[in-house]
């Protein structure tokens, strides 16, 4: 066994470190490469069996990026870009989890890694101004600083359905999908979900089962991916690029050089409100679904907005031949105020034999049997119900843990009264030391991954200033937290993703209870990397150093 592998004695002696790191994916790998080359002892605790945070748990057949696989990897290290070899231009799962892993071994990071470890209490010590860190093992660690690279998609919202503990036959999810697959040959399947890893699920599992029931609570924006083989010749030319392409990246509103999966969704110069009925036609029929979008105005005019939704559904109704299926499959709220979503063939599955979309906005789930689904459409009858009921985002896995920082104050209080309020997304005044990765109010989710490596390096040389200059806390004032909570709403103020018909989880509207406030910075990666140097050019200022 590895030494990140090996079993330790409950109740074992409290191990001290200068940071602990919760989670092994992408963020957690990249920060304790960045803390050692600081010159600080670090351990990172995961909850999974391996590395690679959301791409070892989320397996679910079809998963795979909806971002260029060039793109979504690491820029910090020019022999790792090189050496490197994707093979499909949107990287699949286990292209991903293979690529971390490998990431992993290159920089012997696994020494420092403890696995099969669940962070369950974190309670701020202010008489010296630590960190301890209890997990599921018995274990206490005590750290000055601990960095939650805990992921914005990773805590998965367990399906609220009466009856679900009740069904005899086999209950998957997609975010814990078992490491060996499933076979779906034969089976009656019922799919409950139509978000990503749904939509990207449907068309693998149909082509095997017997029948797959598609029980569809919101339908999606979704487009055609790009995923294909790289050509020969194609990766080595961008490898060439790689400089340019990673500059391009900085200086994009969303860290994105390449469109990849949404170039389909790339505006043209002619507005839709503009556009002759013949025009609108021509487009749906020559690029589909997204011959709706490809507008001048389609994301900035209301009107627009609505007149693409509804061209949206024209373009479905030319692929799905039955039209009743054809009109449910067609969202009824604005046009990207939830994260589209890329497929292979999500709405050509709906013409296969052995599909049935049920359309849970005619009549929803009342229950879940022994044997099936009863909804009040009618009762369906399973061998398997697949759970892609999506995540609680950006904060869901943070409040899981009992986290109590100065005075007592419990973080997932704090959020669930206040908001997930934040300065810069990287503290929450009250819990000093405590540092989140993309965290709420930052761009997170509304980029591709540099705002990753952009934070950890923020967050290194942070600690190394304040290791140099004898502090030994930091903590973000509740002023500049109440200002960077202003500056986040006024960014997203206006735009469709605070239309009221839109219950997304940029929100936390898929989350029952949880309060609704828009959970990234929509300002851009220019702007926000800005205001982060700068901040920490003048001292860290709106940090209190101790």
């Amino acid at each position: 066994m590895t030494p990140a592998a090996q079993p330790v004695a409950a109740g074992a002696g409290r191990s001290l470190f200068d940071v602990v790191i919760i989670g092994a994916g992408m963020a957690g790998l990249y920060a304790l490469h960045k803390l050692r080359a600081f010159g600080f002892s670090a351990r990172v605790l995961e909850k999974g069996g391996g590395v690679g945070g959301v791409w070892f748990w989320n397996r679910y057949p079809g998963a795979r990026c909806d971002a260029e696989s060039i793109e979504y990897s690491y820029s910090f290290s020019k022999e790792i870009q090189e050496e490197w070899v994707w093979t499909d231009v949107m990287a699949t799962q286990p292209e991903i989890e293979a690529y971390l892993n490998h990431v992993a071994d290159r920089l012997d990071l696994r020494r420092d890694i403890q696995l099969h470890t669940t962070v369950t209490t974190m309670t701020f010590n202010e008489a010296d101004a630590s960190w301890t860190v209890e997990t599921d093992r018995g274990e206490r660690f005590t750290a000055r600083y601990v960095i939650a690279a805990t992921g914005v998609l990773s805590a998965a919202v367990e399906p609220d359905i009466a009856g679900s503990g009740a069904f005899q036959g086999v209950s998957l999810h997609t975010s814990r999908f078992p490491k060996e697959g499933f076979d779906f040959s034969g089976k009656r399947v019922g799919v409950i979900g139509t978000g990503s890893s749904g939509v990207q699920s449907i068309p693998v599992v149909a082509a095997q089962a017997a029948h797959l029931h598609v029980f569809q609570r919101s339908a999606a924006y979704t487009f055609p991916s790009p995923a294909r083989p790289f050509a020969p010749g194609e990766l080595d030319d961008l490898k060439a690029r790689y400089d340019e392409i990673r500059a391009e990246q900085r200086a994009s509103r969303f860290g994105a050089a390449r469109l990849g999966a949404f170039a389909v969704m790339h505006t043209g110069m002619t507005p839709l409100k503009a556009a002759s009925r013949e025009e609108q036609l021509r487009a749906i029929e020559e690029r589909g679904v997204g011959g709706a979008v490809a507008w001048s105005d389609t994301f900035t005019d209301k009107e627009a907005n609505h007149a693409a939704r509804q061209l949206y559904g024209e373009a479905i109704a030319r692929v799905v031949k039955d039209p009743a299926t054809a009109a449910s499959l067609a969202p009824t709220y604005p046009l990207a105020c939830k994260r589209p979503v890329v497929d292979l063939g999500y709405f050509q599955t709906f013409n296969r034999d052995n599909v049935t979309l049920v359309d849970l906005r005619k009549g929803g789930i009342e229950r879940i049997t022994p044997t099936g689904i009863q909804t009040t459409q009618g009762f369906f009858e399973l061998d398997v119900i697949l759970y892609a009921t999506g995540f609680d985002a950006m904060t869901g896995a943070l409040k899981r843990i009992d986290i109590r920082g100065r005075g007592g104050a419990l973080l997932r209080d704090v959020w669930d009264t206040e908001g997930p309020v934040s300065y810069l997304g990287l503290q929450t005044a009250g819990f000093p030391n405590l540092f989140t990765i993309t965290g709420p109010g930052s761009p997170s989710v509304m980029t591709v991954n540099l705002v990753i490596e952009d934070h950890v390096e923020w967050i290194a040389t942070c600690l190394a200033y304040l290791r140099d200059h004898g502090h030994r806390a930091i903590e973000a004032t509740p002023e500049a937290q109440a200002a960077w909570t202003e500056q986040t709403w006024s960014a997203a103020e206006g735009t469709v993703f605070l239309e009221p018909s839109c219950n997304s989880w940029y929100i936390g509207a898929n989350v029952p209870g949880k309060k609704r406030v828009f959970l990234a910075y929509l300002g851009g990666i220019p702007t926000y990397r800005q205001q982060c140097a700068e901040i920490a050019v003048a001292g860290y200022r709106g940090f209190r150093l101790g």
